[in-house]
C-alpha cells in the first residue's frame, strides 16, 4: 500500500482478481521433407535447416522456392494453404549434394547473330557469382565496337570489376581476367571470320547469375528425417517452435520409393514412430500420417493390424492418396498423385476457423483435389475404420470428402480427432495463461482467483459449443479448495487444480429407427 502524507486525490491500480484466458492456436502446421532451394537468408543457418515460419504460398516461393520434381513437400505446402491453413513451418531435409563443379554461364552478345561469345565458369566449385555487363560509351570519335566492363557480384559486394575491356587487343577480356581474378575464368568463343568492326556493341548488358550443376541426390536415412533438437533439424528441429500443433512429412515417400520403384515399407515404419515420439513428448501436437500408395483396403488394413501397429492418441492416418495438378510437370504428366497429409491440415485449420476445434474435421471437401488413387464402399471403410484408418471418399455432386475422423489409439476416451486436440488447446491455454500464478502466495485468495480465471473460460467454451451438456455443470468443473491444497502439498510449494471436460464427439453413426405405423380401428 503506498503511504498518502499531503491532501488531495489519488488514483491506484487494482489488479483485476480474474484473469482472461485468450485460447491457444490449434491450427499451426509444420512440414518437414524436401524443397527447391534453402532460404540461404540466414548466416547463421546456411544451409536453411533450421525451421522457418511461412505464412502465405507467396512467402514459401520467396524462401525454398516453387514446385520441382523430386520433392512432393511444395505440393503439400500448397494444398494447406489452399484448404484454409495459415501459417506453417516448413523443416528443409537436405537430399542432394552439391556436384562440386564449376558453376558456369555463356554470356549473350548484343547481335543476336554473335551467339554466345564469351563463357564464364567459376574457380570454386558451386559458387554463387553473378556476372555484370555494361557497355562502355567510346564516345563519338571511337572506331570499332563499344569497350564493356566485367564486374563479378558475390552476395551484395562487388568482389571484382575489370574495366575497358575487349574482345581481342591488350584489354581481350579472357587475358586480362584469367591474369587476375580469383574466383572466375573467361573463354573467348568466337569466330575468326566475324568482322568486329561492325559491330556497335559485342556484350549484351545485363546480370547473368552464374549455373551451378544439379546436385547429386543421396538417400535419406530414416535418423536424417527424424533430425536433432540441438541441431534443429528435421521433426526433433521443430521443439523450438512451441506453437506447432500439427506435424506432416510427405516427402517420406520420397525418400522410402527404391531404385525399382517399390516402397521401404521399413523407412516409412520408423519416419512415422519417430513423428509420434516427438508429438507424445510435445502433447500439444499430432501427427497426419499418410497410408503407403497402391494398396488396396484389405492391403492396409493388414500393414496397419501387422507392419504399423501404431497405437496413439496423437496420431491420425488417411488414406487413400489423392490426385492433383501437377505444376512441375514438363511433359505429359499434368496430373499427380500425392499424399493427402497436407491438404488434410488445411482443412483441419479451415475446421478451427469456421466451427472450432471441437468440431471434428470431417464431412468436409478438400480443395484443390481431381481424385482419390481408388474408390472405397461403405463395407470397405467399415474394415478400415475400427482400426483408425480415415478414408477419404467421393460422392457424386458433394464432392470428395474426409470421411473418418479418428486417432490410432485403442483407449475409446481419445478415439476422435477432436476430442484429442480440444484437450490440447485447453490444456496449452491453462498452462500459458496461469504463469501469473507461480510464486503468488498460495492461499485462499489465489485459489478463489484460479477458479474464476477457468471457468470464465470454460463457460465461454460451453457457450461456444466445445462442451457437452445442457447446463455449465454438466459441461465442466473447476476445483481448487483445501481439500486437494493440503498442508503438505502447500509447504512442497504445489498449487493443485483439478478441471473436468465432457467433450462433445461426433455423430459417427446417425441412425435413424423407422416402423411402419399400422392404422387400426377404435
Amino acid at each position: 500500500m503506498p503511504t498518502y502524507t499531503a491532501p488531495g486525490v489519488y488514483v491506484e491500480e487494482v489488479p483485476s482478481s480474474q484473469k482472461v484466458l485468450a485460447s491457444a492456436p490449434t491450427a499451426v502446421a509444420a512440414f518437414v521433407g524436401f524443397t527447391e532451394r534453402a532460404p540461404g537468408d540466414d548466416p547463421n543457418d546456411p544451409q536453411g535447416l533450421a525451421p522457418r515460419l511461412v505464412t502465405s504460398w507467396t512467402q514459401y516461393e520467396n524462401l525454398y522456392g516453387g514446385f520441382v520434381d523430386g520433392a512432393v513437400l511444395p505440393l503439400s505446402v500448397y494444398g494447406f494453404f489452399l484448404n484454409g491453413g495459415s501459417m506453417a513451418y516448413i523443416v528443409r531435409v537436405p537430399n542432394a549434394d552439391p556436384a562440386g563443379e564449376p558453376a558456369r554461364r555463356a554470356l549473350p552478345a548484343a547481335d543476336r547473330a554473335l551467339g554466345l561469345p564469351v563463357a564464364v565458369e567459376s574457380v570454386e566449385p558451386d559458387a554463387d557469382l553473378t556476372v555484370i555487363v555494361e557497355s562502355v560509351d567510346g564516345g563519338a570519335d571511337a572506331e570499332g565496337p563499344s569497350a564493356f566492363t566485367i564486374s563479378i557480384v558475390q552476395g551484395d559486394e562487388t568482389v571484382e570489376s575489370y574495366p575497358e575491356l575487349t574482345l581481342g587487343g591488350p584489354r581481350d577480356a579472357a587475358t586480362v581476367i584469367n591474369a587476375t581474378s580469383t574466383r572466375v575464368k573467361v573463354s573467348v568463343q568466337l569466330d575468326a571470320a566475324v568482322d568486329l568492326q561492325s559491330q556497335l556493341e559485342l556484350l549484351k548488358p545485363g546480370a547473368y547469375a552464374l549455373e551451378k550443376a544439379a546436385p547429386v541426390p543421396v538417400p535419406v536415412s530414416g535418423r536424417k528425417f527424424a533430425g536433432s533438437e540441438s541441431a534443429r533439424t528435421g521433426i526433433n528441429g521443430l521443439a523450438v517452435a512451441d506453437d506447432v500443433t500439427m506435424v506432416i512429412v510427405p516427402d517420406l515417400i520420397t525418400a522410402a520409393t527404391r531404385a525399382d520403384g517399390t516402397i521401404d515399407l521399413s523407412l516409412w515404419k520408423a519416419v512415422q514412430t519417430a513423428l509420434i515420439a516427438h508429438c507424445e513428448q510435445h502433447p500439444n501436437r499430432m501427427a497426419i500420417l499418410d497410408a503407403p500408395p497402391g494398396m488396396g483396403p484389405q492391403q492396409i488394413k493388414e500393414w496397419r493390424s501387422e507392419e504399423a501397429m501404431y497405437d496413439s492418441q496423437f496420431a491420425t492416418l488417411y488414406y487413400p492418396w489423392i490426385k492433383v495438378e501437377n505444376p512441375a510437370a514438363t511433359s505429359g504428366d499434368a496430373e499427380v498423385l500425392i499424399p493427402p497429409s497436407g491438404h488434410v491440415a488445411g482443412v483441419w485449420a479451415r475446421t478451427d476457423d469456421t466451427r472450432g476445434v471441437w468440431k471434428a474435421p470431417a464431412n468436409d471437401t478438400i480443395r484443390g483435389v481431381l481424385d482419390v488413387e481408388r474408390s472405397i464402399t461403405q463395407n470397405e471403410q467399415a474394415l478400415l475404420n475400427p482400426v483408425g484408418i480415415n478414408c477419404i471418399r467421393p460422392f457424386g455432386t458433394r464432392g470428395i470428402r474426409i470421411w473418418g475422423a479418428r486417432t490410432l489409439t485403442s483407449d475409446t476416451d481419445w478415439s476422435y480427432i477432436n476430442v484429442r486436440r480440444l484437450f490440447n488447446m485447453v490444456e496449452s491455454t491453462i498452462m500459458e495463461g496461469t504463469q501469473w500464478a507461480v510464486f503468488e502466495p498460495n492461499d485462499v485468495k489465489l485459489w478463489e482467483g484460479i477458479n474464476r480465471t477457468l471457468s470464465g473460460y470454460l463457460h465461454g467454451l460451453w457457450q461456444a459449443g466445445a462442451l457437452f451438456g445442457s447446463s455449465a455443470n454438466e459441461a465442466y468443473y473447476v476445483k481448487c479448495d483445501a481439500s486437494i491444497n493440503t498442508p503438505e502439498s502447500i509447504a512442497a510449494g504445489k498449487l493443485v487444480v483439478e478441471v473436468g471436460l465432457a467433450p462433445v464427439k461426433p455423430a459417427e453413426f446417425v441412425v435413424f429407427r423407422i416402423s411402419q405405423n399400422k392404422q387400426s380401428a377404435n
